[in-house]
């Protein structure tokens, strides 16, 4: 067992307390804050920490038009500090948001304080609940582009079309770890490596934040999700315990909401689950000690959907609500997303009335919210003056939601160079999510499930009619082949029929839209009507272009083998179809790299980053072939094809041994070998060869994506510091120990000793 080095630092890398104040929360904010507690009734304080959804304030019967009298029961009565959801029957104009939002400011006015309502929303992927705003790849998608820049722009894009709406917070982004790829939420995620996770977090905060400056009328407030441990359930299903390890927690999942705190994060939302049998809802630990404590997080804590009741309803953990409410509340809860009735806010304030719950810790939780309210400018204004934001929905920002699909897409598989494909071919499009704007957008999509994607984005192109457009109706021959679940001979019969008449075929399948819990499945593979129609096709022996939209990997395995090219698309986003037809046609090179391994069979879950003892090969003898010789996914994280070759060369490290205090310098030449300009993500992976923690066989430290003209030559050099050579031990302590490390870029590796 190698020794540790003395640079062990005591939950070190938590301890540090980042600073969420930005340069507009000042001494005069917090003033203002004291001054206002000062003035509130118990009533009132209870009432900001309480968020109601706004369909409980609708007339009855008629969606989408509010009750004044029951907004003024809310409001007044009440004294609710947010508001949440969108009206039905989904996405309302830019003018219905001002209307709406008017109509709430002006009840909020009419209170003694004057208190602005905080609204929140779920713009996830653009401000997915207005009628035509941009809309972009979802999270894993941007994962896939390796490109923090791109993401940060299309945050910044996505904050300025809903405060268009009148709206200053979003819950996003999601920083959830899943560790299990059929879990329903998996595309809301950045994918299985907590550092490629880091950095779009950071991105995605510092984009809709505008780099702490949250109080513009072009910025939202970030709410970042699902804090902690949400994804990474035992049974791969939504809302489902998960057990896991404090020392594994600290070293993945923890790192991920340190990133997002650092950029400047000002909320977060907490786990619907529960962690080694403790709700995370009623996790003092989680949610006092290490968040707030810890970390120093000093925005708000809120609840997710319901989340309180569900202590007492589904966790058992509290025989009744009113004991809900005080175990989350004194864990450490700010915000209770109640939303459809006022028990949290009855509860509370008798539980303070009878001293179960101290005056001190509701003082914590408004002052919070009531920081952030000022942070977001809210008493000077919260409705948008239309005319401040010319380019909702622009032309400008439809071409980044398109440069972002098209860094996303992923080409995993070209044999025979079958691509790109030649315009003068006829071809066939077929496949269950060929036709419909549902697929490439998902859930979270002008409504809760994305089930009205076609209508709201009629004017966008689904695959076929991207095609349809480039080509020419004419030489694009069509049909569906295939249902997502229910086996249609006839069809499948229709498109072996069809393809006869075609050069290729572009096979198009994948899921139905969806998240949450109406997502789980019992079964990762592709359903068996897509199947079904894999395998008739490819007994034509006409080459199969294979594109997958699906939001986590359903296998394909049964059928891979006869696919000529592979493409995955994930959820792109209304621009999606017209990225994916540019690159199939070698208008635009493909870019995007998978963001997780891509499994082959359902009882073989690695990750790229698994320990040695996953793989074990048959008298492996300690060696690196034999090892990935027994490991086998279908295609492996950080995979991704280009039109042109890059080769790698002269890799060097600036010095072969460290001190626990040096850093290491690292550099590499990359060449553009083909013909073709094209985009290469440089990869750099690092490995304790020997660890008194067992290691794993590689990890991702850097990453940096670089464009080249043929012929062309860069060298890129990367840092790594001690933090990169540390991971979290049985004592929960961040340590480094002496030993030798390598690292690897592409298929070049160097050795470094740790003294």
């Amino acid at each position: 067992m190698k020794k540790k080095v003395l640079f062990i630092c005591a939950l070190s890398f938590y301890s540090v307390s980042w600073s969420q104040t930005s340069n507009t929360q000042s001494a005069e904010i917090n003033s203002k804050v004291s001054e206002l507690i000062s003035k509130m009734t118990l009533e009132e304080k209870v009432g900001q920490m309480t968020q109601i959804t706004v369909t409980i304030f609708e007339k009855d019967g008629k969606k989408g038009i509010l009750d004044l009298e029951k907004l003024k029961d809310g409001i007044q009565a009440h004294h609710i500090g947010s508001i949440l959801n969108v009206p039905n029957p989904g996405a309302p104009t830019l003018q219905k948001w001002q209307e709406t939002m008017t109509t709430i400011t002006n009840e909020a006015n009419k209170t003694r304080l004057k208190i602005p309502i905080l609204y929140g929303i779920d713009a996830i992927h653009g401000a997915s609940y207005t009628a035509g705003a941009t809309l972009f790849p979802q999270q894993i998608g941007l994962a896939a582009t390796f490109n923090t820049d791109l993401v940060k722009r299309g945050a910044q894009i996505s904050a300025y079309e809903t405060r268009a709406s009148s709206i200053p917070w979003v819950f996003s982004p999601d920083l959830d770890f899943p560790r299990n790829p059929a879990w329903s939420r998996m595309w809301e995620s950045f994918g299985e490596d907590a550092y490629l996770s880091s950095q779009m977090a950071a991105a995605l905060v510092d984009g809709f934040e505008g780099d702490n400056n949250v109080g513009s009328k072009y910025s939202v407030a970030a709410c970042m999700k699902h804090y902690i441990g949400y994804g990474s359930t035992t049974s791969g299903k939504d809302r489902t315990p998960s057990i896991i390890p404090e020392r594994i927690l600290r070293q993945y999942d923890l790192t991920i909401y340190q990133a997002a705190i650092k950029a400047g994060a000002k909320s977060v939302m907490v786990s619907s689950g529960e962690i080694n049998g403790t709700p995370v809802h009623a996790s003092k630990h989680i949610i006092t000690d290490i968040l707030k404590n810890e970390l120093g997080f000093t925005g708000v804590v809120v609840t997710d959907w319901q989340d309180i009741i569900y202590l007492h309803t589904r966790h058992k953990v509290a025989e009744t609500n009113r004991d809900a409410v005080r175990m989350a509340v004194m864990a450490g809860i700010d915000m209770s997303m109640v939303p459809e009735e006022y028990s949290f806010y009855t509860d509370l304030i008798d539980l303070v009335q009878k001293g179960e719950v101290p005056m001190s810790r509701i003082d914590d939780a408004v002052s919070r919210i009531l920081k952030m309210k000022f942070e977001l400018n809210l008493f000077q204004n919260t409705v948008a003056n239309l005319k401040d934001y010319p380019k909702f929905g622009s032309a400008e920002h439809i071409a980044e939601a398109y440069n972002t699909a098209a860094e996303s897409i992923t080409l995993l598989k070209n044999d025979k160079s079958v691509l790109p494909l030649d315009k003068n071919e006829k071809i066939l499009v077929t496949g269950a999510t060929a036709n419909s704007m549902k697929y490439l957008n998902g859930g979270w999509s002008y409504t809760w499930q994305g089930e009205n994607s076609d209508t709201y984005a009629a004017d966008k192109f689904t695959i076929l009619e991207a095609f349809q457009n480039k080509l020419g109706k004419e030489n694009v021959l069509y049909t569906k082949g295939a249902n997502l679940d229910v086996e249609d001979d006839a069809e499948i019969q229709k498109a072996v029929d069809l393809a006869k008449n075609a050069s290729k075929i572009v096979l198009c399948l994948g899921e139905k839209n969806y998240t949450e819990t109406p997502g789980n499945i019992s079964d990762l593979y592709m359903s068996k009507s897509q199947v079904k129609l894999a395998l008739a096709l490819a007994k034509l022996n006409k080459p199969i272009v294979l594109v997958l939209n699906e939001g986590r990997p359903r296998l394909i395995s049964e059928f891979e083998d006869q696919m000529s090219a592979v493409l995955q698309c994930y959820l792109p986003g209304n621009e999606g179809a017209r990225a994916l037809a540019d690159i199939l046609y070698g208008d635009v090179n493909p870019s995007g790299r998978l963001p997780y391994n891509y499994p082959k069979y359902p009882n073989s879950l690695e990750k790229y980053n698994r320990k040695y003892t996953e793989s074990i090969a048959e008298d492996e003898q300690n060696n690196d072939a034999k090892y990935e010789k027994s490991y086998s996914p279908q295609f492996e994280f950080g995979s991704g094809l280009s039109y042109t070759t890059f080769k790698y060369s002269n890799l060097k490290i600036d010095k072969t041994e460290i001190s626990n205090s040096d850093n290491v310098n690292v550099s590499v030449t990359v060449t553009n070998s083909g013909s073709k300009a094209g985009k290469e993500t440089v990869l750099l992976y690092l490995t304790d060869n020997y660890a008194s923690i067992t290691p794993e066989y590689k990890s991702l430290k850097r990453f940096q994506k670089i464009n080249l003209a043929p012929n062309e030559s860069k060298t890129v050099t990367f840092t790594l510091n001690q933090k990169d050579l540390q991971f979290v031990d049985n004592d929960l302590k961040w340590v480094s120990e002496k030993g030798t490390f390598t690292i690897r870029i592409a298929d070049l590796k160097q050795d470094f000793l740790l003294k």
